[in-house]
């Protein structure tokens, strides 16, 4: 039976195929870059959980670490809304 860290090394692997494979079939750029963005936030989050074991830490050390990934992807995102809309 794997154990966590397995399994998140096998989602990983999952999610990073999913981000090279999906996205060219996707007809809208915007959007595209959406599910990129959301598969960045599952891995990122999956990676702090897991990786950096904020499992076993106090939930606002993770509540903080998933508000600074969310941040982030916003951001990103928001930076390929205007390339989109220019």
């Amino acid at each position: 039976m794997p154990d966590r860290v397995d399994t998140t090394w096998i989602l990983l692997i999952g999610l990073a195929l999913a981000t090279i494979l999906l996205p060219p079939l996707i007809p809208r750029a915007l959007l595209g870059n959406a599910v990129v963005l959301v598969f960045a936030a599952l891995k990122g989050h999956r990676i702090a959980l897991d990786f950096m074991d904020l499992r076993a830490v106090p939930s606002l050390w993770r509540g903080l670490v998933a508000s600074w990934i969310l941040i982030v992807l916003l951001l990103a995102w928001l930076a390929s809304a205007i390339v989109a809309l220019i």
